[in-house]
């Protein structure tokens, strides 16, 4: 019996570390092993990317200081975000932003079984997609963490998963303009992909956004002054070869045939959904899953969040 025992715990043990070993990807050193996850592109570019919005309070002034300085960023959505701010949500794809999937709601993913990861990166995509008309190709995971089930999920989905190469540490209590810059752009380099937070979420303090808002303009001076471009993931020309996604997506326009939402420089297109399960509140009855072409089954359990 003990040797039962032993061996039901060591298949356990093996079980978890199997589920959480792609979280090791959201420390540091092993980041930089896997350039392509980073989001590692174009030597002359700079990704400028933004977590935790739609929020009411703070993303407007993000905006209003982008649109002054002419640069377009990735904002990175909660679904229940999105939900209570939808027009806000519509406004940041309208301004010429680019909005991707970073989960329901801020929850550490390292925890939830796969069937609730799914649906809280399938409800995400489903809820941004409706609400601004443009289909997000890029997931990145609350806390940096990601599990086996989200990687498959994110698979299912058609959504690339991308983590960043430099960040600010602009979510804990002590972080000032000064802090958030000069940690940026300690190693900052062409290709890099940059986290921000154009809002409060998770664990962060209170009101971490302003200092936020306030050092980056002289993040935007700093990459001018070394003659780098700043803009999106989708002009960033990330190479998606990666063991988290099969596809490649070099050029901006060809992560998937559903998710192209953008033809030419500051023209949208309304996307096809026939490809999407999009989710359907139904009340008591639970909530299903269904697409242009027909019902997939029911899920059995009522909507509400994870």
């Amino acid at each position: 019996m003990r040797a039962v025992a032993l061996g039901m715990g060591v298949a356990g043990t093996t079980l978890v570390a199997t589920y959480l070993a792609p979280a090791l990807s959201s420390l540091g050193p092993i980041r930089r092993l896997t350039p392509s996850l980073s989001g590692v592109g174009d030597p002359g570019h700079v990704a400028l990317t933004f977590d935790d919005g739609p929020d009411p309070r703070s993303t407007p002034l993000f905006l209003r200081l982008l649109g002054e300085s002419a640069v377009r960023a990735t904002f990175f959505l909660l679904g229940a975000s999105v939900q209570r701010s939808p027009t806000l949500a519509r406004e940041l794809v309208e301004s010429g932003h680019e909005v991707a999937v970073h989960g329901w709601d801020h929850r550490c993913l390292a925890w939830s079984p796969p069937r609730a990861t799914y649906e809280s990166l399938a409800r995400a995509r489903d809820v941004i997609a409706e609400q601004t008309g443009y289909v997000p190709r890029w997931f990145r995971p609350t806390y940096g963490v990601l599990t086996l089930a989200a990687v498959r999920a994110a698979q299912r989905l058609d959504l690339a998963t991308v983590l960043w190469t430099n960040w600010g540490r602009d979510w804990t209590s002590g972080a000032t303009a000064s802090s958030i810059l000069t940690t940026l752009t300690r190693d900052l380099s062409g290709g890099a992909a940059v986290l921000l937070h154009d809002a409060t979420a998770g664990h962060a303090a209170p009101g971490a956004w302003k200092a936020t808002l306030e050092a980056l303009p002289g993040l935007l001076a700093h990459c001018a002054e070394n003659d780098l471009r700043v803009g999106e993931l989708r002009e960033h020309g990330t190479r998606l070869r990666h063991m988290f996604y099969t596809r490649s997506a070099e050029d901006s326009g060809n992560c998937s045939g559903a998710s192209r939402g953008r033809g030419a420089r500051g023209q949208l297109h309304r996307p096809s959904h026939d490809r999407l399960p999009m989710w359907r509140d139904r009340g008591d009855r639970g909530l299903a899953i269904e697409n242009r072409s027909g019902r997939l089954p029911d899920l059995g359990r009522a909507y509400r969040p994870l």
